[in-house]
C-alpha cells in the first residue's frame, strides 16, 4: 500500500478566497485531491504545523486510522471548527487515493450505486457568490462574511439578482433545464437591518412578491428553498413562516442559528413547515442532537466542513435511522460537490445534491480538469477511478496562491 510522501496546500484567492485546496502524494506517484472552505489560513497551518506529522511516512490507505486519530486529538481543543474541515479535505483526498489504487470510483467503495442520477436543486447565487469578496448597500459594512453576499446585477447566470428582480423568468428558465428546486434568499436585505429582531409586516409582504411571481408563473413546476442563512430570532422567524405557507415552500433552511437545538425543535413545531439543518454541524454527535430533539425535516450536510466522506456516510446513515432523509450541501469549491455526489450516489437517503449553475459555468474550468455531467436536472456519477476529477497542476505552483508543501 502507497506511504504518503507530500502534502501540498493552495489558496486560490484571485478565484475563492475562502477556499484551500489540498493535495497529497503518495510515494508510487498518486495524488488525492481535496478542498474545504472558510478560515483558510488557519486551516493551513493546522494541516502542515500539525496534521501533517501524523501524515507523512504512513499509509494513505488507512482513512478511518488517520481519521478517527487526528479527530481525537481535535476534541482535546473543545468542539472542532477548522480542525474539523482541516480533516474534512484531508479525508476527502484519501478517499480519492483509495480509488485510485483500487481503480474504482469513490461510490463504488462505498457500496456501489444506489441512485446513478442524483437530483439536483439550484442555489441561486450569481458567478461572485461566496467567491469574490464584493460590497454593496447592504454588505459594504461587512465584505466576505458568510451570508452577506452581493445581489449582483442584470446579466447571464446572475440568479441572486433575478431571484428578486426576474424570478418568475429565472423559475422558467431553470425548469427548462429540467432542475427540480431553487433556493432563494429574499428577506435577507430586510433582517440585515434589524439583526434579526424584527421582520415587519411591509418586509415580508414586499420578499414574498418574487415568491408569489414564481408560483403564478410555473406553479408547482419547481420547489422552492427557503435560505435564512442564521440570521433571524425566534419570533421574526415565526411571522416569516406563517407568511411562507402561502407558497408551499420544500423547507425552510437555517431561518434561526443552530446553537440550540430546543429553539429550533420548537420553531418546527409551531412553524408548520418543514426544516433543513444544517451544514453549520460539524460531525455526526452534533447531528445526533438536531435529530434526537426532533429538529429537522431534511439533514443537511457538507462533506468538506462535517469530517469529509468517512463522517459524511455515517451521517447519512445516521439520519436514515431516524427516517429523515439528507441533502448534500455545496456552494463552495468542485470538490465538496464531487464528495457529495458519491456519498449521494452510494445511499437511498440522499434525496438532493445542491448546486451553483453559476459557479459550475464561471470558473469550475478555472480549478479540475473534468467537469460535473448534468443532463435534465441530474447529476451523473463519475466512471473515473478516485473522485473522478483532479485539481489542475498550475494551481500548485511554489511563490503562487499561498502554496505550501510539507514532505
Amino acid at each position: 500500500m502507497p506511504k504518503i510522501t507530500a502534502i501540498e496546500t493552495v489558496i486560490p484567492s484571485d478565484i475563492m478566497p475562502n477556499l484551500i485546496l489540498l493535495r497529497i502524494h503518495t510515494e508510487d506517484g498518486l495524488i488525492g485531491c481535496g478542498e474545504t472552505y472558510y478560515t483558510p489560513h488557519a486551516i493551513e497551518a493546522l494541516v502542515h504545523d500539525w496534521m501533517a506529522e501524523r501524515l507523512i511516512g504512513a499509509e494513505a490507505t488507512d482513512i478511518e486510522a488517520h481519521w478517527r486519530f487526528l479527530y481525537e486529538r481535535c476534541t482535546a481543543f473543545g468542539a472542532p471548527g477548522a480542525e474539523m474541515r482541516a480533516l474534512s479535505a484531508i479525508d476527502v483526498a484519501l478517499w480519492d487515493i483509495l480509488g485510485q489504487v483500487c481503480g474504482q470510483p469513490v461510490w463504488k467503495l462505498l457500496g456501489g450505486a444506489v441512485q446513478p442520477r442524483v437530483r439536483i436543486y439550484n442555489t441561486c447565487g450569481g458567478p461572485g457568490y461566496g467567491a469574490i469578496k464584493q460590497a454593496s448597500s447592504n454588505t459594504e459594512k461587512h465584505p466576505g462574511w458568510p451570508g452577506y453576499g452581493d445581489e449582483g446585477e442584470p446579466g447571464p447566470l446572475q440568479d441572486n439578482w433575478s431571484s428578486i428582480h426576474a424570478a418568475g423568468d429565472l423559475a422558467e428558465e431553470l425548469v427548462a433545464e429540467g432542475i427540480a428546486g431553487m433556493k432563494v434568499w429574499p428577506f435577507d436585505r430586510y433582517v440585515h437591518r434589524d439583526g434579526g429582531l424584527y421582520l415587519s409586516a411591509a418586509d415580508v409582504e414586499e420578499g414574498m412578491k418574487p415568491l408569489r411571481e414564481i408560483r403564478e408563473r410555473v406553479g408547482d413546476k419547481i420547489e422552492i428553498m427557503i435560505e435564512g442563512h442564521a440570521f433571524f430570532q425566534l419570533a421574526a422567524a415565526l411571522r416569516l413562516a406563517d407568511a411562507l405557507k402561502e407558497i408551499r415552500p420544500l423547507w425552510l433552511e437555517d431561518v434561526l442559528r443552530v446553537d440550540n437545538v430546543n429553539t429550533l425543535a420548537d420553531f418546527r413545531r409551531q412553524s408548520g413547515v418543514p426544516i433543513a439543518a444544517t451544514e453549520m454541524l460539524l460531525g455526526r454527535t452534533a447531528y445526533l442532537s438536531l435529530l434526537n430533539a426532533g429538529a429537522a425535516d431534511y439533514v443537511m450536510v457538507d462533506p468538506t466542513w462535517a469530517g469529509g466522506i468517512s463522517e459524511t456516510r455515517r451521517i447519512i446513515e445516521l439520519a436514515q435511522a431516524y427516517n429523515v432523509p439528507a441533502t448534500m450541501h455545496d456552494c463552495t469549491g468542485p470538490l465538496t460537490l464531487y464528495a457529495g455526489l458519491h456519498c449521494a450516489g452510494a445511499s437511498s437517503n440522499v434525496v438532493f445534491q445542491e448546486t451553483v449553475r453559476a459557479h459550475i459555468r464561471t470558473f469550475y474550468e478555472r480549478l479540475i480538469d473534468r467537469q460535473p455531467i448534468i443532463e435534465n436536472g441530474r447529476l451523473l456519477l463519475p466512471s473515473d477511478p478516485g473522485l473522478g476529477t483532479t485539481l489542475l497542476p498550475e494551481l500548485f505552483q511554489p511563490g503562487q496562491s499561498r502554496y505550501r508543501r510539507t514532505e
